[in-house]
């Protein structure tokens, strides 16, 4: 695998799960394969989970790391061809990316939507000019349209917990006092069809996602009905996709927030999210906090997602 920034990427998913449960039984199997090969992990947007799961991945697999933080010491980047850079952005990223390369095996990069515009968003614009200019192979740590990693750890995660083949899988929106990306929601519900598991979108009228990563999952706009049944509930919040109102917020409806009358609609389901999560916003107290939450479990995973892809990426150089 040279690059990882879908889910198609992978190829076969249970063999993928099959080498991340392998990986989990014993971490550091597989620490000569990045001997003397270094992982440069670009951030352009912060990150907790992100930056120490991966950097834990890339250690256990015997790599060296390195992390530029671009908003945080680094010159400021221009990103578009064309511009007059007389502004505040002394170097531009068509340069700059090839220089990163030379210094590295790996190129992990975080990037988020900026919703100033929606074609460059989602033409994945930054990330795409590593993977062009790099020269070298490249994974995505959050883009503007996808989530890999974290779509990867929540599915070892509903495999790891799941009681039946085929369970049902809940993507709810809640609300939320920012502007959040569909990133997340994007990239969890391509991998959710891509398991063939029964999944339900549900949400308020106006926060359609992009039908691409809908694909064949029933949204359903009463969300108390969307949860009967659930086996996990899966919460988290996204502005609009849909023009005129891209990239705005619709709703602070805080009757979409998860409590525990809603998860009492469930097949005593698990509550899942990828964290950080805005308290008594996202969901309460009481269900974050209840033994049905597998939040922390779900980010452990990280770790083992970031390794099963660098481990493959690594065998590939």
């Amino acid at each position: 695998m040279k690059n990882f920034t879908c889910v198609k990427d992978l190829g076969d998913l249970q063999v993928a799960l099959k080498e991340a449960f392998e990986i989990k039984k014993d971490r550091y199997q597989f620490c000569e394969l990045g001997k003397n090969k270094t992982l440069l992990m670009i951030f352009f947007n912060s990150s907790l989970r992100t930056r120490l799961s991966t950097q834990k991945a890339a250690m256990n697999l015997g790599m060296n790391t390195m992390v530029l933080d671009v908003n945080q010491g680094a010159w400021k980047l221009e990103t578009e061809r064309g511009v007059i850079m007389d502004g505040d952005k002394p170097e531009h990223l068509l340069e700059a990316v090839p220089v990163m390369g030379c210094y590295c095996d790996i190129i992990g990069v975080r990037s988020f939507a900026r919703f100033e515009n929606k074609e460059e968003d989602y033409n994945e614009m930054i990330l795409n000019q590593f993977i062009k200019y790099s020269g070298r192979p490249v994974f995505s740590m959050e883009a503007a349209t996808r989530h890999p990693l974290q779509s990867f750890a929540d599915l070892i995660t509903i495999e790891e917990y799941k009681k039946t083949a085929r369970p049902k899988v809940v993507l709810t929106w809640a609300p939320h006092p920012k502007a959040l990306p569909q990133a997340v929601p994007n990239s969890f519900a391509e991998w959710m069809n891509a398991a063939d598991y029964e999944f339900v979108i549900t949400h308020p009228e106006g926060y359609e996602l992009d039908p691409q990563f809908v694909g064949n999952a029933k949204v359903e706009y009463d969300q108390k009905k969307a949860f009967k049944g659930a086996d996990f509930v899966y919460a988290k919040n996204w502005a609009a996709y849909a023009d005129p109102n891209y990239g705005q917020i619709l709703s602070l409806d805080r009757s979409w927030t998860v409590d525990e009358d809603k998860m009492a609609l469930t097949n005593n389901a698990y509550f899942m999210h990828c964290l950080p999560v805005r308290r008594n916003m996202i969901v309460t107290d009481d269900v974050i906090e209840s033994p049905q939450s597998i939040v922390i479990q779900e980010a452990a995973n990280r770790e083992i997602s970031a390794q099963a892809v660098l481990k493959r990426m690594l065998e590939n150089l």
